[in-house]
């Protein structure tokens, strides 16, 4: 695609890089095929290749409007596109950068601004969001539809960490909201890997990934959570820690980002470029501990007798680029999968999309419960705390982290 950058982007970094991305793009047309907001609205505005002919104007010096801010704020950024592109687009970081501009153009009117304010400020931060999550859940009843739906009426409690203290030890990412919605996840990995001779620490100054401010065009709050973490696990990476062990598929992707986040960072550039490397799901671990796994599994085989379904997140699949992986992995240690039509698309969650796009994020997340549920599993399982919380507001099955699935059976 030929480009022409205005001056006020022209020469700097995220002129280059969108520059670049910008001429790979062919219009083939490919991504729309896996867009689910094209699939929902026909619009080609509210597809991949249209939102690309967007960005492409305003950073050729065309006004941005509301109407564009509308069409790029649709965007689930599922990445699916990135999946069928034959030119290796990478449109999601166009997208960052478009949506940065038009937003510095066009500004957010109050309500908008607010409510995007109040999310940076609740979500990343545990010692509000969990407080807050608590009141909610004691007046759930008393809530408009439209919020009780949003607030689970309870959790899971975590089962007790374990306090072994192994040879091999690894870091874990404990989040911002999973800790409070989900706080069994976390403690289920620690528990599995415990009896896999690993010991999974946490570290109390780390928090938010930065996924959140990162999406919501408050980029310099996203570097700060990301240097607090790289701050707060960077002892324990010099005292051996193997690996960042992730359990959001959501966050593991923000963090194998920090390289390229955090590039042009003199005093963390190296620091996040190791982090980055270091970062994995714990699917990986898993995987490579698979053999072992077996052997503990084998004693409890008859448990593994009720069909599940599993949820890929399109952070797991197009994020981190594990398609098919979790359910192989989950099948090959004896799990009854049930098939899952459509498992490419997207359930609608999207960080928070859920709230900014209620309409359109609901009628994804009713398809994909359709064909989660179709196959008449027991439970639904799946790999993100996002989608975790915004699937089980919408169906009566439990909806579960996959290593919670795996620590009921190997924990005894």
């Amino acid at each position: 695609m030929e480009t022409r950058l205005a001056a006020f982007i022209k020469d700097t970094p995220e002129g280059a890089e969108a520059e670049s991305i910008l001429r790979k793009c062919v219009h083939c047309g490919f991504c729309a095929a896996t867009c689910p907001t094209y699939q929902l609205l026909g619009d080609e505005l509210d597809g991949p290749r249209g939102r690309i002919y967007l960005i492409k104007q305003v950073l050729e010096g065309t006004a941005a409007t509301a109407k564009t801010q509308l069409h790029l704020d649709r965007c689930l950024t599922c990445r699916a596109c990135e999946t069928t592109c034959p030119s290796g687009v990478h449109y999601s970081r166009l997208l960052d950068i478009g949506r940065g501009v038009v937003e510095q153009q066009v500004g957010r009117g109050g309500f908008a601004s607010l409510q995007r304010a109040a999310l940076r400020k609740i979500v990343p931060n545990a010692s509000i969001f969990e407080p807050l999550l608590k009141i909610g859940q004691l007046v759930r009843p008393l809530l408009p539809a439209a919020l009780k739906q949003k607030v689970p009426a309870s959790t899971t409690p975590a089962k007790p960490w374990p306090q072994n203290n192994h040879a091999r030890k690894m870091l874990v990412l404990e989040g911002c909201a999973q800790p409070a919605l989900s706080p069994a996840t976390n403690a289920a990995a620690a528990r599995v890997l415990d009896r896999l001779g690993i010991t999974l620490l946490r570290a109390p100054q780390a928090g938010c990934c930065g996924a959140v401010s990162f999406h919501l065009n408050a980029q310099d709050e996203a570097l700060t959570a990301m240097r607090r973490n790289i701050d707060a696990w960077w002892p324990h990476l010099e005292a051996g820690a193997e690996k960042i062990v992730i359990t959001a598929s959501g966050c593991g992707v923000m963090v194998q980002d920090y390289s390229h986040a955090l590039a042009r960072d003199t005093t963390y550039a190296a620091k996040a470029r190791r982090v980055s490397e270091l970062a994995c799901d714990i699917s990986d671990v898993i995987a490579t501990e698979k053999a072992a796994l077996k052997s503990l599994l084998a004693p409890r085989a008859s448990r593994l007798t009720k069909k599940i379904a599993f949820h890929a997140p399109c952070t797991l699949q197009n994020g981190l680029k594990k398609t098919g992986t979790v359910e192989a992995l989950l099948t090959q240690l004896g799990f009854d999968l049930t098939p899952v039509a459509d498992a490419h698309l997207c359930c609608g969650s999207a960080g928070t999309y859920s709230i900014l796009q209620p309409e359109l994020s609901n009628r994804l997340r009713a398809n994909k419960i359709e064909a989660l549920e179709s196959g008449a599993p027991h439970a639904i399982l799946t790999a993100n705390i996002g989608c975790q919380t915004h699937l089980q507001s919408a169906t009566r099955l439990p909806v579960r982290h996959w290593i919670e699935a795996l620590d009921d059976l190997i924990v005894s």
